[in-house]
């Protein structure tokens, strides 16, 4: 027989179990025509409503069952802990890197996983894990329409199921695609267009990558063959004229370009920089000064610091024409002089193993100065700069880029009377007088005028001083 005051608490259960009943039917019903009619993503402070309306209903769940007095307290308290812990932000899922995207200002690159398939004479990639399609120029210079002219583009596309021609090769490497079209034959473009982007996306492989080379010029891959079989184990293609279907299990197309004749080793993925790239040129040319250190041997000639010149025909522009009093003067400074004229007939790794030996290059402003990867660490490159307001240019070529090369820099800037255009115009043409009216006229005039129709003749005094700051950053000049 059950008590009065039993009886109340009975009724006041049945009365609390009828109001939870009531309250989740609101909540569904209210969950039912917001789905009907709100948008499917809810904002911010949606989702804490919600989230607050659920924890109450929780809450009254858990007076409920346990009813009053110390048990009650506790498992509420224990609910409002756990409502802060699910209220805690979560961190957003990271978006999907797309397929193709950007990797700096002048490259985008292509990444893929999957059933790969490459089918070279049509410049299709095919792979089973796209959903769309995609496009790209595998060349490091994406907004020079002119370079681009010259690069074939290349599509990524979905793998059509039972309709993709079989594998005739497989390979476990991973596929990297690259053009050598573009400015490739200058050896600035060579390096800074190619083979250094060419090195950031291959490294982290170690070997296991394959090139297939796209607008394939023998002669030219012949020039670099040696850095390419240390980047990679497996034999490079050209793909244009390829008719296999080749498989692998990823593919990249296009390499990323970080900055001129430079690797920026914080955008690497183990740090690795310019100086890898430089003891890969080393291993690869067999090449045996890693710094610009003199022999031990003091009667040994090779403690006399080797200065070279880099020679141009004055046809081409930007000769010395003083080139032979030049070398006597270096001569005089106790420099062992060598001077050379590399052209595209040069043998690179006879050339390569001419500049290691030299502790200072000196050149006017062109592609021969890109010679500067092989001198040893410590050793001095001096740049002549043409006449024409051209600073910025010998800046951003070759003044930024030996930093990471380890290189000592130095500049030499042609004045007035040291330059031919003084025996071309008269004094008071624009040519000679106000140079930057020749910059607005653009890169081509800028080009035909100060880089083509001239050549230097420096003034032996000025340079000695120049050659001299030289020897004094070499370890013979602090020896000696």
């Amino acid at each position: 027989m059950k008590t009065r005051s039993s009886a109340r608490g009975e009724h006041r259960r049945v009365g609390n179990v009828a109001l939870l009943a009531l309250m989740l039917c609101s909540v569904v019903a209210l969950s039912l025509i917001r789905g009907r009619f709100a948008p499917i993503v809810t904002s911010a402070g949606d989702a804490i409503k919600s989230e607050d309306a659920a924890a109450a209903v929780r809450k009254a769940a858990v007076n409920i069952d346990t009813g009053d007095g110390a048990d009650e307290a506790a498992a509420e308290a224990a609910a409002e802990e756990k409502d802060k812990e699910e209220a805690q932000p979560k961190p957003a899922a990271a978006a999907a890197k797309p397929v193709c995207y950007e990797t700096s200002r002048r490259s985008d690159t292509c990444e893929a996983a999957g059933d790969v398939r490459v089918m070279g004479s049509s410049q299709t990639v095919y792979v089973d894990t796209l959903d769309r399609e995609w496009k790209t120029k595998p060349y490091c210079r994406k907004h020079d329409n002119f370079a681009l002219s010259h690069v074939k583009e290349w599509t990524l596309k979905p793998l059509p199921s039972g309709a993709a021609s079989r594998c005739t090769v497989n390979s476990s490497a991973t596929a990297f695609v690259l053009s050598t079209g573009g400015f490739t034959g200058n050896p600035f473009h060579d390096y800074t267009d190619v083979l250094i982007p060419a090195f950031i996306t291959a490294h982290p492989f170690g070997g296991e990558v394959q090139f297939l080379v796209s607008s394939y010029k023998s002669w030219w891959v012949n020039r670099y063959i040696q850095i390419f079989q240390q980047m990679s184990r497996h034999e490079v293609v050209d793909i244009d004229a390829d008719d296999e279907v080749r498989c692998y299990p990823n593919v990249v197309v296009g390499p990323t370009f970080h900055r001129e004749l430079g690797v920026d080793a914080s955008k690497t993925p183990s740090g690795y920089s310019t100086a890898d790239f430089r003891k890969m040129l080393r291993d690869a040319f067999g090449l045996e000064r890693a710094t610009a250190t003199p022999s031990g041997d003091r009667w040994d000639i090779r403690r006399r610091p080797r200065l070279l010149i880099i020679s141009r025909r004055p046809s081409r522009g930007r000769a010395f024409m003083n080139e032979r009093a030049m070398a006597d003067m270096a001569a005089s400074l106790g420099f062992d002089v060598r001077i050379g004229e590399p052209d595209t007939s040069t043998d690179t790794s006879k050339f390569a193993r001419l500049v290691n030996s030299c502790d200072v290059m000196v050149g006017v402003h062109g592609a021969g100065l890109t010679n500067m990867v092989f001198l040893p660490a410590g050793a001095v490159v001096v740049q002549v700069v043409p006449y024409g307001r051209l600073e910025w240019l010998a800046r951003n070529t070759f003044a930024e880029p030996s930093a990471g090369m380890e290189v000592h820099y130095l500049e030499y800037a042609v004045q007035l009377d040291e330059t031919t255009l003084s025996e071309q115009y008269p004094s008071d043409h624009p040519v000679l007088r106000d140079p930057m009216a020749i910059h607005k006229q653009g890169w081509n005039a800028l080009k035909t005028t100060y880089l083509d129709k001239q050549n230097v003749r420096p003034h032996l005094g000025r340079l000695k001083n120049t050659f001299l700051q030289a020897l004094k950053m070499l370890p013979h000049g602090r020896d000696d």
